[in-house]
């Protein structure tokens, strides 16, 4: 896809991927969890911030190495995908390589302080970059003739 048949992707769009993909990450977590520790993993006060070594590998391990792939292999979440955005390497445009995606990932609790200013960022940006995107070197595009077809009257 050429530069000019892709524009950056916005606040709302990005908010909706991270929506889809929060949900299969807890149709996926959610099971094994209560699988494990039933449902005291659900009572803070017994289980604390992180309830074992099953919970830490699931909760925080797991989501992380699958999403830090996906962005490898596919160059997005399947939120993303299911949106059609692509994240690429903001100076090249090509696939952003697999530090640019690990920094990424890790650059994400950077954006969620304070008060998850650095995700809110790409509302105002040009480039539409949260501070993730500006650490790892990073943009997320989607083309900008989205429908199957141009609408034309008059002809059959």
């Amino acid at each position: 896809m050429q530069e000019q048949d892709m524009e950056y992707a916005g606040f709302w769009v990005r908010v909706g991927a991270t929506i889809i993909d929060t949900l299969l990450i807890i149709a996926i977590t959610f099971p094994l969890l209560f699988s494990i520790y039933g449902w005291a993993y659900f009572d803070a006060k017994q289980t604390g911030f992180i309830a074992g070594t099953a919970d830490f590998l699931i909760s925080w391990v797991l989501p992380a190495i699958v999403v830090i792939v996906f962005w490898m292999q596919k160059q997005a979440t399947p939120g993303k995908m299911a949106l059609s955005l692509r994240i690429l390497d903001a100076a090249t445009g090509n696939k952003p390589s697999a530090g640019q995606c690990t920094g990424r990932y890790f650059a994400y609790f950077v954006s969620m302080l304070p008060l998850c200013l650095g995700f809110i960022w790409v509302a105002f940006d040009k480039r539409k970059q949260g501070w993730h995107d500006k650490l790892a070197g990073t943009v997320v595009v989607r083309s900008k003739n989205r429908g199957p077809e141009s609408v034309r009257f008059g002809q059959a």
